[in-house]
């Protein structure tokens, strides 16, 4: 039976020709007597209808072809305009497969801004390189080419090495805070362009203004490229994050396509006007920041870091109720330098006074005496250790823990640091909630959408105890 549905694959070949829609009836019809259609007790008085559709989401499918076809007859309908067609496979190259249920909610709104950002940069970079190449001299006959060939080179050389300094002491919290990451690094890009700016101004400090620039820059390409693969991973519901991150490039490349011709606009209309040139660089790089601000606070991730923790079990302590990532993203900062009046509550800070990862050598023999020996009988069946000094809430965190005790550490650590100057019984009291209340705040925390599997907080140092009876001194 199947082998009769052949034909239908060669009979969509030649839709898209009109002028070929007799042949096509014709050859339908050779096809329909050569495999056994032609008119039977059995066929003759049916009729075989095929449509085709179009679309990479089962859910925003579009008819664009139908076939009804007889033993006596074929009747061939297109649907749809032949430009709505085009249109939509033009789109494919710029959306990913199954879009948009095939992506979160923030992934439209993140990437508008996030385009009109590149726009700005790609505007404002034409701006800067034209005024590094004069610097180095350019267009000059005292310029020699092993000049500036060095200047360059050193340029790059700093740039690179900056990039690994930044790696080494910042690497392991560019997944915790990738919002945050994300407004730093295209903020260090701006500076490193205003340098580009600037260098003509200081012919005797040229080298060292354009190496600031190239180490800021360079701190731009790691920040960005790391907090843009976490993004990816966020934004892909249906294990795509490779097509995303493809489809990404593209909607790039069209952006800086369009920024260059801008750009270069923009670069022959100010040129010999240094106070246009320097109107338009700081407007662009106003309005740069202002679209990367958006397009963070567009972003409601659903991974648990220590300040969406924080402000998680505040408010579950406060309510009994979880929040939303949505209703989280409205909450956390995403500014490096924190401004206290833009807070809510100052509660928010809980994580601030929770230390993940404490070393053992940090504690001197009276604080082993008085802190981490009495807290420790309170922590025999947990893969963790809770010591409170001073307000601050120190977690250590054993050798063989994994990422469910980590994550059941810090939430224990947020709910001492709560409650370290309201309890005598800190740690008995800390105690009751989780054997009480944490497996209800996580099963809560699941329902909503949260990823509980992992806290996103880098670990560096880690312990093992155990505990053995003292042995008694015989006279």
């Amino acid at each position: 039976m199947w082998s009769k549905f052949v034909f239908v694959s060669r009979v969509l070949r030649f839709h898209r020709q009109p002028a070929n829609c007799k042949v096509i009836k014709v050859w339908v019809a050779i096809q329909l007597f050569y495999l056994g259609m032609e008119p039977s007790s059995s066929v003759s008085n049916k009729t075989i209808t095929l449509e085709e559709w179009n679309g990479s989401s089962p859910t925003k499918l579009s008819k664009t072809f139908t076939i009804k076809a007889s033993s006596s007859s074929v009747t061939i309908t297109r649907s749809g305009a032949r430009f709505s067609h085009v249109w939509r496979r033009l789109l494919q190259a710029f959306v990913p497969e199954g879009f948009p249920s095939s992506v979160t909610a923030d992934y439209v709104p993140f990437q508008i801004w996030d385009s009109l950002q590149g726009l700005s940069t790609y505007i404002r970079t034409m701006l800067s390189t034209q005024a590094l190449l004069s610097a180095i001299g350019v267009g000059e006959k005292s310029a020699t080419v092993i000049g500036a060939t060095f200047q360059w080179f050193l340029r790059d050389l700093t740039g690179m090495l900056g990039g690994i300094l930044f790696t080494f002491y910042q690497g392991s919290n560019l997944d915790s805070n990738a919002k945050m990451w994300r407004l730093v690094a295209d903020f260090m890009n701006d500076l490193g362009m205003l340098m580009d700016l600037i260098s003509p101004l200081f012919p005797s400090a040229f080298v060292f203004v354009v190496c600031l620039g190239s180490i800021s820059r360079s701190f731009t390409g790691v920040a960005s490229g790391a907090t843009r693969a976490a993004l990816t991973q966020h934004f892909a519901l249906q294990d795509n994050a490779a097509d995303i991150s493809a489809k990404e490039g593209s909607q790039e490349t069209m952006a800086t396509m369009i920024g260059m011709a801008l750009g270069m606009l923009v670069a022959r209309i100010t040129i010999g006007y240094p106070l246009a040139i320097w109107f338009s660089f700081l407007s662009l790089t106003v309005f740069h920041m202002y679209a990367n601000y958006q397009a963070v606070r567009c972003l409601a991730l659903n991974s648990i870091n220590p300040e969406r923790s924080s402000i998680l079990l505040q408010h579950f302590m406060e309510t009994g109720q979880v929040l939303s990532p949505e209703q989280v993203s409205s909450q956390e900062h995403v500014l490096p330098i924190r401004f206290i009046s833009w807070s809510p509550r100052n509660t928010t800070y809980m994580h601030k006074k929770v230390r993940l990862g404490m070393r053992i050598s940090s504690f001197d023999n009276r604080e082993i005496k008085e802190h981490l020996l009495s807290a420790a009988s309170y922590y025999t069946k947990a893969k963790y250790i809770l010591v409170e000094r001073k307000g601050i809430i120190d977690v250590i965190v054993h050798k063989d823990s994994n990422a469910a005790d980590v994550l059941k550490s810090f939430f224990h650590a947020l709910v001492l640091a709560k409650n370290a100057h309201k309890s005598k019984s800190l740690h008995s009291d800390g105690q009751k909630w989780v054997d009480n209340q944490y497996e209800l705040f996580i099963k809560k925390l699941k329902s909503l959408g949260w990823k509980t599997e992992r806290l996103l907080a880098p670990i560096i140092w880690r312990a093992y105890w155990s505990y053995e009876p003292l042995e008694e001194k015989n006279d």
